[in-house]
């Protein structure tokens, strides 16, 4: 039976086929084999995804943008309803228009492909097992309800673990660290040539647990620490009796809370605020933001300035024409400090996954890095702190997982 895999990522998603030659990615918006998770849905409702969503928003056309779209399964929000053009749909209507995309692009380029593996975060909903359960069957709904006749599920670092493995000499135990958009997830699996064609790899599995802490975390917090400040975040009120509410700010700088801000309520609510606030320009930049609907713009920003720390030790946020403001310096050291919760975190889930494995940290060959955040210096670091002097591999930063789900697709559905 032809089979596919499809990693639907917080912020990029790809489609994986099986081949001749193992497995190979397909194009999905001209020729990149990556598709941001991005919907853009006109006035009249027609949608537009990928580049072109991002597209029709920077160019200000009448519509609304949606990111960050993966972040509603296992929450309350995937059966909230949101207005689009002139009709409100549900965020679970919007994730299967999103993934009817990806099964459309499927269709024209391999036909009517039966069986799907979908790649799925170790947790979808940390300490809930039953908002997990529930968030992995809607996306096994939604993926029935788009056409595919049968749906298995794979861890997605075990699914860049099949990637990996895919290159290796020799047998070894890898650590996979997984960085996504929305979640980190960390395997510990034994690979090597000899132990491919198994179709039982459980054994071989050793440790495997993940956290709900990604790249829009770092996003967020890079957010509140440099660019939230000039639009009123943390501003006294009331002469100094109150501070503004911090939760306009938390949406603002959250991708899949940014719409709900564009409200007449909170257009209502922030004006009144600006009578109360001690820096009430500040509060006409954040109104400004809002009215224009600019908060994705400003998130994209944000997101330029992390990727760009990655290489710079600073760089300048380009806010003025959003914010009527300035246009402040970000420092790599700031970005370091404003992230080091969650990345203590992440190195807390790298010594838990070793425990469960009964494994010392010189006893694993490579860590095996991969995820859109992946190359975040800092990550490294934490990586070499956790586990000191082990070999870091990095592989197809965006297209491990999906290549992965297609091999694990050409076991499963064989």
């Amino acid at each position: 039976m032809q089979a596919c895999g499809i990693d639907f990522g917080t912020s990029n998603s790809t489609v994986g086929v099986a081949s001749v030659s193992g497995a190979d990615l397909l194009a999905l918006e001209g020729d990149a084999v990556t598709l941001p998770s991005a919907v853009f849905w006109h006035e009249d409702g027609v949608a537009e995804f990928g580049r072109a969503a991002i597209a029709a928003y920077v160019n200000r056309e009448d519509g609304r943008l949606m990111r960050g779209l993966k972040s509603t399964l296992g929450s309350s929000l995937i059966t909230e309803r949101t207005r689009v053009g002139n009709k409100a749909l549900s965020f679970r209507e919007v994730l299967a228009r999103y993934i009817g995309h990806l099964r459309a692009r499927l269709v024209a380029s391999a036909g009517d492909v039966p069986a799907v593996v979908m790649g799925r975060p170790v947790h979808f909903v940390e300490d809930d097992a039953d908002g997990d359960a529930r968030a992995e069957a809607v996306l096994g709904e939604i993926a029935r309800e788009v056409g595919f006749r049968e749906v298995a599920f794979q861890y997605e670092p075990i699914a860049a673990a099949l990637h990996y493995e895919s290159s290796v000499a020799t047998e070894e135990l890898v650590l996979i660290v997984d960085i996504g958009g929305g979640t980190s997830d960390v395997s510990l699996v034994r690979v090597g040539p000899n132990l491919r064609a198994k179709a039982d790899r459980a054994a071989d599995i050793l440790g495997n647990d993940g956290i709900r802490v990604g790249g829009t975390d770092f996003d967020r917090l890079l957010s509140l620490a440099e660019v939230m400040p000039h639009l009123g975040f943390g501003t006294p009120t009331g002469g100094g009796r109150g501070i503004m509410p911090r939760h306009y700010y938390l949406d603002l700088a959250t991708w899949h809370r940014i719409n709900f801000l564009y409200t007449q309520r909170v257009a209502a609510d922030l004006k009144a605020l600006r009578h109360t606030a001690d820096r009430p320009e500040l509060l006409d930049r954040l109104i400004r933001v809002v009215s224009d609907r600019q908060g994705h713009a400003l998130a994209m920003e944000v997101e330029a300035a992390k990727i760009a720390l990655s290489e710079a030790e600073a760089v300048r946020l380009m806010l003025a024409r959003l914010t009527g403001g300035p246009n402040p310096m970000a420092s790599r050291a700031g970005f370091e400090t404003a992230v080091a919760a969650p990345l203590a975190r992440i190195a807390d889930l790298l010594r838990a996954v070793l425990a469960q494995g009964g494994v010392a940290p010189d006893q694993v060959g490579t860590v095996f890095l991969t995820g859109g955040s992946s190359q975040l210096p800092i990550l490294h670091a934490v990586v070499q702190q956790v586990l000191p002097g082990v070999r870091l591999a990095t592989g197809d930063m965006l297209g491990s997982v999906g290549t992965g789900l297609a091999l694990d697709a050409a076991r499963k559905f064989a």
